[in-house]
């Protein structure tokens, strides 16, 4: 890639970065209580431009250094704090924020490329299970020091793309005649999101075993 064509995409993205900046002063000046669509509006508008500033350095980084790309993406998946581990049977994957509203997902490039990532670095260096009759759990957890009015309907969550990236390396089909899926809403002390895969007899002992937490 040639010097003007690198000038012209970061001039691009600087402008996208401006455009941020609008949206981020115009958050801090919306009053949360009295306006919470308004503000909801600018900060949807937020994440997606910062989502997509991020995705176009990427390209960029891949088009004109020679970084490897999976080795930037598993840089990326620990700086979002993704991770992974397996214990007592139960296969976990944590991600560092809730997940997004189907009409918000314009592109699941941010999130997926270094969740995928993640689970390879880890199944470098552990054994994966290979589960066939299961039950995948989706914790979403919200900050608690922020409005619970945030909590949203299950169905409108964007979830098919992030239980395709899981599955594909511990499942042996997702299909539902074998894998029973399960919800629950918690507060803590951030914003995220936590995929537990278990055998679907292992089910009540990790349901217990929440409750008692």
């Amino acid at each position: 890639m040639n010097r003007s064509t690198v000038s012209r995409r970061i001039s691009s993205i600087l402008d996208d970065i401006q455009r941020l900046t609008n949206a981020l002063y115009a958050m801090n000046t919306t009053d949360l209580q009295r306006y919470p669509d308004n503000y909801e509006v600018l900060s949807i508008d937020a994440a997606l431009r910062a989502e997509g500033i991020a995705c176009r350095l990427r390209h960029l980084i891949y088009a004109s250094t020679t970084t490897p790309k999976t080795e930037y993406l598993t840089s990326a998946a620990n700086t979002q704090g993704i991770s992974v581990r397996c214990k007592d049977g139960v296969f976990e994957v944590t991600l560092p924020a809730l997940l997004p509203k189907r009409k918000m997902w314009q592109s699941g490039e941010y999130l997926l490329e270094p969740l995928g990532a993640a689970l390879t670095q880890y199944a470098r260096g552990h054994p994966l299970p290979r589960f066939r009759h299961c039950l995948i759990a989706f914790s979403h957890i919200y900050d608690q020091e922020l409005p619970e009015r945030r909590i949203r309907d299950y169905d409108n969550l964007e979830l098919k793309q992030i239980q395709d990236v899981v599955a594909a390396f511990v499942l042996t089909d997702d299909t539902g005649g074998l894998c029973d899926t399960y919800h629950t809403t918690e507060l803590g002390a951030v914003d995220c999101t936590r995929i537990s895969i278990m055998e679907t007899s292992r089910f009540l002992a990790w349901l217990a075993e929440k409750e008692i937490l």
